[in-house]
């Protein structure tokens, strides 16, 4: 066998648990804060140079009159910190609270990039019963990169 071939087929499987990974542990984190909270604002999971995961917040700003907190803004402070740092970063996942129409409920979407290209994306519909949180199955989505473009 060609050594460079084997080569990126390793480095195209690190990848992909890496990726993998780093979205696995926005969606759980999530299912944990909304099981221990009721709700979650939007964050970020990275994955450093050290192998680390680390979970990265952003304050939001003062609610609204109605008690309404800007998640476009917070996910834009996200973002903006994520591209900031990305030379420390391996792989990154953005995780927030959507409405999902089509499945008449609320879900946790996730987005992973790494640095390479990859890219994976899920969404977990979940529901609030009496016994507590409901998760569905995960479904695949799509996304683009936001942190590696230039």
């Amino acid at each position: 066998m060609n050594p460079q071939i084997d080569g990126l087929e390793n480095t195209e499987e690190l990848e992909l648990r890496e990726v993998r990974e780093t979205l696995g542990a926005a969606l759980a984190t999530a299912q944990e804060h909304l099981e221990q909270n009721g709700g979650f604002l939007p964050f970020a999971v990275t994955l450093a140079e050290d192998n680390e995961l680390r979970v990265l917040f952003v304050t939001p700003e003062e609610p609204d009159e109605e008690g309404n907190v800007d998640t476009e803004s917070m996910l834009a402070d996200i973002l903006e910190l994520l591209r900031q740092g990305r030379d420390e970063y391996r792989a990154v996942a953005i995780a927030s609270d959507v409405i999902l129409p089509e499945h008449g409920s609320d879900g946790i979407h996730a987005a992973a990039e790494h640095r390479s290209g990859g890219l994976l994306a899920a969404v977990v519909p979940y529901v609030l019963t009496a016994e507590g949180f409901t998760f569905d199955n995960a479904e695949a989505d799509t996304n683009e990169p936001l942190v590696w473009v230039d």
